[in-house]
């Protein structure tokens, strides 16, 4: 089993970004030292004003603090972009990690993003399943020839082939079946998302097994994304993440996102959903979830905007050692 970090790009209105840099190089460097094995990041535009560094320059920045790990998306706003464009990022970022790269992507929801990009909300599905669908023709390395409906390539062929033979594997998110039975046909895993409880998410791993069987296709890959704080102290573990845990997650309601969480105490929310104690009930939990789902890769985010480099910094040391 592999435990990775989603990394925390966002950061508080007035806060000094420039200055949380080298603490993100800090955690980074200290998951690798600690047997991580995966640095996932988010992606989001006009987040405002909460601050966020956007998700290519830093994963390329970040590279050489993550050598040997994977990196990715989680998740990149596919529906937004030009797949031409993500192909040959994705290809770049492959070959600069040394066949590392996973192209994690999703939907995404905030009207605000596709009216900026032009991109009706309606179309963002099938955006996706034929952005999937060009990407792999050009990681080919062949000349390609593509007519879709909404993107178009006449005999030509990818600027830089991936490390990889076919080109980076692609988790697709979703949090409904439509989306999880996608992500069995057109993708490599199903990256199932931070926000879903435990028992929400074990029907829809039967329909991702059950939709792989259907298409004959298999994964080995079962990654999932979870909200983790590990203390030195599981009674106070709660008390100490709980202020930077509410403000993202108000964040999310603020976009518009929709969320089950709305009315729910903290520690509502936190119940089956959210990972937080000390190294023995984390250990727990883990194994519980692992049994329950049969995922494999965890990617734990560990900080939340306004949560102290100290307490992240023990939070991942802390959930290294469960993995030693």
């Amino acid at each position: 089993m592999k435990v990775g970090m989603f990394i925390n790009t966002q950061f508080p209105e007035g806060d000094n970004v420039a200055a949380r840099v080298p603490e993100l190089v800090a955690q980074v460097r200290l998951a690798r030292e600690v047997g991580f094995s995966s640095v996932l990041f988010p992606h989001h535009y006009l987040t405002a004003p909460l601050q966020m560094l956007q998700i290519a320059p830093l994963m390329a920045f970040l590279l050489p603090e993550a050598r040997g790990m994977t990196i990715g998306g989680n998740i990149l706003l596919l529906p937004l972009l030009n797949p031409v464009h993500v192909a040959e990022e994705a290809a770049t970022l492959d070959v600069l990690s040394g066949g590392n790269f996973v192209l994690g992507a999703g939907l995404g929801y905030r009207e605000g993003e596709f009216e900026a990009f032009g991109v009706s909300l309606k179309e963002r599905a099938a955006r996706f399943t034929e952005s999937v669908a060009l990407m792999r023709r050009l990681w080919s390395g062949e000349r390609v020839t593509f007519a879709g409906k909404f993107y178009r390539v006449t005999d030509h062929g990818i600027s830089l082939k991936p490390t990889r033979p076919g080109g980076p594997p692609v988790w697709v998110a979703g949090l409904v079946e439509a989306a999880v039975k996608r992500a069995a046909r057109i993708g490599d895993a199903w990256l199932i998302a931070n926000a879903t409880t435990l028992g929400a998410t074990e029907p829809l791993m039967a329909v991702y097994r059950a939709a792989l069987a259907e298409a004959g296709r298999t994964a080995s890959e079962f990654p999932i994304a979870r909200e983790c704080y590990v203390g030195a102290n599981h009674a106070t573990a709660m008390e100490e993440c709980r202020a930077a845990l509410e403000y993202k997650y108000n964040s999310y309601a603020a976009w518009g996102m929709e969320s089950p969480t709305a009315n729910m105490s903290f520690e509502e929310m936190a119940k089956d959903r959210f990972i937080i104690g000390d190294k023995v009930f984390v250990k727990e939990e883990i194994a519980r979830w692992r049994e329950r789902l049969g995922v494999n890769h965890f990617s734990m985010r560990v900080q939340w905007p306004g949560l102290p480099q100290e307490q992240v910094l023990g939070s991942i040391r802390r959930l290294g050692e469960i993995f030693a």
